[in-house]
């Protein structure tokens, strides 16, 4: 197989084929939009701004999972 060279060919690969990446990508693309909401408020009451803290938190976890994926498949598929 062909080295993936950029980071979105290998992300690209990995949401076809490593169902726990596929599944961060999307838990980190929903965190983002419910962030995006929060943000275009103008007022966050203290729940909201609990909620903002726990979906950052989320969101940089599931970002952590997905780079951690893309290291071990690069590490484990490197070609001499």
């Amino acid at each position: 197989m062909e080295a993936l060279k950029t980071d979105e060919e290998l992300k690209a690969h990995l949401m076809m084929t490593h169902p726990e990446f596929r599944l961060n990508y999307e838990q980190h693309h929903e965190f983002e939009l419910r962030l995006n909401d929060l943000e275009s408020k103008a007022h966050l009451s203290d729940d909201e701004q609990m909620e903002e803290v726990r979906l950052k938190k989320l969101k940089l976890h599931a970002k952590d999972r997905m780079l951690e994926i893309m290291a071990r498949y690069r590490t484990e598929h490197v070609t001499a």
